[in-house]
C-alpha cells in the first residue's frame, strides 16, 4: 500500500478533475445531465481509481486499477473533443485540457509499465 497523494499522476489527474468541473459549469442547461455529467464522471474516475489501486494489496491489483484510470482518461479525451465540436468548450479550453489529459495518459502508461516490470518493488 502506498500514499496515492504522493504520485504526480494522481496530483495532475485530481487537478484535471477540478478543471473539468469548472469547465462544464457553464454548459447549456439542457445538457446538464448529459455531456457535463459524463465528463465529470470520467474525470473523477481517473484519480479515484489510482487511489483505490494504491490501497490494494499488490502490484497486480494496482495495475488493474491503473488500466481502468487509463480507460477513463481516454473516455474523457473523447468527451473533450465532442464538447469542442459542439462548441461547449472554446478552442483554447480544449487545447489546454487536451494537452493535460494527453500528459496524464502518458504518465499512466509509464506507471503501468513500471508496475508491470518484474523488477518493480511491491506496493
Amino acid at each position: 500500500m502506498q500514499d496515492f497523494r504522493k504520485l504526480l499522476v494522481w496530483q495532475k489527474s485530481h487537478g484535471m478533475a477540478l478543471s473539468i468541473y469548472r469547465a462544464t459549469t457553464p454548459f447549456p442547461e439542457p445538457e446538464r445531465y448529459g455531456i457535463p455529467s459524463q465528463m465529470r464522471r470520467a474525470a473523477f474516475s481517473i484519480p479515484s481509481n489510482i487511489a483505490e489501486g494504491c490501497g490494494r494489496a499488490g502490484r497486480v491489483e494496482l495495475r488493474q486499477y491503473l488500466h481502468v484510470s487509463l480507460g477513463s482518461a481516454s473516455e474523457l479525451d473523447y468527451f473533450l473533443l465532442l464538447a469542442r465540436d459542439l462548441q461547449f468548450l472554446t478552442p483554447r479550453q480544449y487545447e489546454e485540457l487536451e494537452a493535460r489529459i494527453h500528459e496524464i495518459k502518458l504518465m499512466l502508461a509509464g506507471l503501468i509499465r513500471k508496475v508491470s516490470s518484474k523488477n518493480a518493488v511491491a506496493s
